[in-house]
């Protein structure tokens, strides 16, 4: 292992496979974030997983033990709403998605329709319900000129039993049938999220590093934005899959209290 990282003044956490894995905390993840936090460190957590609210993924981290605010949470379908707020206010929406995320974009004004006629946006993302009714409305609303967007583009998401499907399904079944690539993926590894993300620490991307599991969303997304790395292995990424790839983190933590520089251990 190479050694710890330093303290830094912000910490962006991924959440299912590094902090937490089902409705269990993973090993040292209590003990890291309490410890930033006490040497005075910001933190923020981050999922591409549009299945809960924010409100829904604060409380259930305290429900775990550790202390966090609505303000303290960003997921894919928040960062989606935001750049669709500026780009098309008032837009109307087809959904492939689950209430949480129809909800977020009601409330923020936008129109949601299963009319093709109407439709000015498909949004793809992880959708339990998937059936061929709603491929078939993503199908003529983008060959009818709908611009095609979407939350996140994980191929599947881990559980403890292995793994469930994701956003990243969607996508394919809708590009493979109309042979248009999606336009916009909110989620990591793209730079909206990093965007919002030094928004709300309103530090620069230097004094940040981004924990998590994922070598192509979580690693490459702050090697994008500037950030320091560091992947833990405590989910989707392996010793032999970190050997095999050209993405190179900072830092590779066994778990998440690996984060804690020598005083804070």
């Amino acid at each position: 292992m190479v050694p710890s990282p330093p303290l830094f003044s912000g910490y962006v956490f991924d959440l299912d496979g590094t902090v937490y894995l089902g409705d269990a905390l993973l090993p040292g993840a209590k003990r890291a974030i309490d410890g930033l936090r006490l040497a005075g460190s910001q933190v923020v957590f981050l999922s591409n997983k549009p299945l809960q609210s924010r409100a829904e993924y604060a409380a259930k981290l305290v429900r775990l033990g550790i202390p966090t605010r609505v303000d303290e949470v960003i997921n894919s379908s928040w960062v989606l709403t935001r750049w669709l707020e500026q780009e098309a206010p008032g837009a109307s929406l087809f959904v492939i998605g689950e209430a949480p995320l129809k909800a977020e974009l009601a409330a923020a004004g936008f129109r949601l329709t299963e009319q093709v006629s109407e439709i000015d946006f498909v949004v793809a993302s992880f959708d339990r319900d998937f059936h061929y009714r709603k491929l078939q409305i993503a199908f003529d609303a983008v060959r009818s000129g709908a611009r095609f967007v979407a939350t996140n583009a994980d191929p599947y998401c881990p559980t403890p039993e292995g793994g469930l499907p994701d956003a990243g399904a969607v996508i394919g079944a809708i590009e493979g049938s109309t042979g248009r690539q999606v336009e916009v993926v909110a989620g990591k590894p793209s730079l909206l999220t990093a965007r919002a993300i030094l928004d709300r620490l309103r530090l620069p991307a230097r004094a940040c590093i981004v924990v998590g599991d994922r070598l192509a969303t979580d690693i490459r997304m702050g090697q994008n934005a500037g950030m320091a790395t560091a992947v833990v292995l405590t989910g989707v990424t392996t010793e032999e899959l970190l050997a095999s790839s050209d993405v190179r983190p900072d830092f590779v933590l066994k778990r998440l209290d690996d984060l804690l520089p020598g005083p804070t251990r």
